[in-house]
């Protein structure tokens, strides 16, 4: 069984095909098109591309915003406004001649992660993807977690403190950035989470300020979760959690934490992804056969 695995995301279309194993057999990706038929037009190419070598037999779609897949709309918003509010599973069903499911980006990294990844050999695990904001998803016996109003994972909007500030606005690679800034009295804009991160490396005082913060906040978030989920594993996303050491540094503010408290005896295992924006067509293709196996 050869799958069509498509990452849908503000600047670009990445796409693969996937057999049943979870091998990548052939990926690349094109601009994300500006127009709902220009994205119509893009899918139809690439279907067309590959069905003469592969025969495709489904599709799977990672989307970004709150994905309904039984209802085949995506609701919430995004930088690609023409996917929303409209009932995209079914467009995509009739354009491909193909079965289809679609799942929300993070939750798609998860599943890939669970399937072919760090998560592998685990049934239950919470995702975190750190960027600009902090998000995830839940995994329970190898399947996604929505909730009932599709926010299982939001691991961002959790409040980190008295004041009612979120993880989001605590532990995420743009605070970082704005931090080390406003320490060094120059504008936030001329600053990202890559040059507070190289300052850190240096030995800049401010930015690693900022960075321990960065960790202690992130430690906070996951014994919390241990002790609410209970999951068996931690699998930190986003660009930021490819740095050497950087779960381990993590897991060293939440030992602080563990030696606090004394009483709390289950240590968290916390590790990276394995497999980048990867893990999001794994996802795609991993939802797709679960669907399938259900239908």
């Amino acid at each position: 069984m050869a799958i069509l695995a498509c990452d849908i995301g503000g600047s670009s279309v990445k796409y693969a095909v996937v057999d049943e194993a979870g091998a990548i057999l052939e990926k690349s990706k094109k601009p994300t098109p500006e127009s709902r038929d220009g994205f119509f037009a893009l899918l139809g190419e690439i279907k067309k591309s590959f069905v003469p070598k592969y025969g495709i037999t489904g599709a799977g779609f990672s989307f970004p915003g709150a994905v309904d897949d039984a209802a085949g709309v995506i609701g919430g918003s995004s930088a690609i406004p023409y996917i929303h509010d409209f009932p995209m599973r079914q467009a995509l069903e009739v354009l491909l001649d193909l079965p289809v499911a679609m799942e929300n980006d993070a939750n798609c990294a998860a599943l890939g992660e669970a399937w072919r990844g760090a998560g592998a050999g685990y049934c239950d695990m919470a995702f975190l993807v750190i960027g600009t904001g902090v998000g995830g998803a839940v995994v329970i016996d190898k399947h996604i977690h929505h909730g009932r109003h599709l926010h299982g994972g939001e691991f961002g909007y959790m409040v980190q403190d008295g004041t009612h500030t979120i993880l989001s606005q605590t532990a995420s690679t743009r605070v970082v950035a704005e931090r080390t800034a406003d320490a060094k009295g120059t504008p936030r804009e001329a600053m990202n989470g890559l040059q507070a991160f190289a300052l850190a490396d240096a030995g800049d005082a401010d930015a690693q300020a900022a960075v321990e913060r960065m960790y202690e906040e992130l430690a906070v978030a996951i014994y919390n979760l241990q002790y609410s989920l209970d999951p068996e594993i931690f699998v930190l996303g986003g660009a930021v959690s490819e740095r050497p050491g950087f779960a381990g540094e993590v897991m060293r503010h939440v030992d602080k934490i563990l030696a606090d408290v004394g009483i709390a005896r289950i240590r968290p295992v916390v590790v990276p992804a394995q497999h980048g924006n990867d893990a999001n067509l794994l996802g795609a293709a991993r939802n797709l056969l679960d669907n399938l196996s259900l239908a």
